[in-house]
């Protein structure tokens, strides 16, 4: 169980590898967040991540752990870039273990929802066309989020 932030590129197969290494379990869910090409505003060419330090980290270990208690998981990873990140590129990976593959489809679902809204990260977006834009957090982010406070897991 652990989170890594890093300004460097990773690779996702390793991160799966660092993970199965640490535990094992039934059921595997990951999810590989990529940088888009597009948004609300036009065309990307990259988006730049700010973190605030140590925070971070505390955040998305807080997290983990929660979804670890909340669906029975075996063990979990969370990697997140921060710094600039081009088109295409790999910007959050998140690795779950459980005994069962519900369990373990939640666990994952639940830490990226959730990471969505309560992680401190702060987005730039750099478009085509030359500007620079902030990202601000979307409704349907928080209206997730907050679907996981108000349903019981079974």
């Amino acid at each position: 169980m652990s989170v890594l932030v890093q300004g460097a590129p990773f690779i996702v197969e390793q991160q799966q590898g660092i993970l199965l290494a640490e535990t094992s379990g039934a059921g595997l869910v990951t999810f590989t967040g990529y940088l888009r090409d597009f948004s609300e505003q036009g065309a990307v060419e990259a988006l730049e991540l700010e973190h605030y330090p140590g925070m971070t980290e505390r955040v998305l270990e807080e997290l983990g752990d929660t979804s670890a208690n909340r669906f029975g998981l075996r063990g979990w990873r969370i990697v997140h870039r921060y710094g600039r990140i081009a088109a295409q590129d790999p910007i959050v990976w998140v690795g779950v273990l459980a005994d069962h593959r519900n369990e373990a489809f939640a666990g994952c679902q639940f830490i990226m929802d959730t990471l969505k809204t309560k992680a401190p990260f702060w987005k730039r977006e750099f478009m085509s066309d030359g500007r620079v834009v902030w990202v601000q957090s979307k409704s349907e982010d928080t209206a997730r989020e907050k679907s996981w406070q108000e349903c019981a897991y079974e």
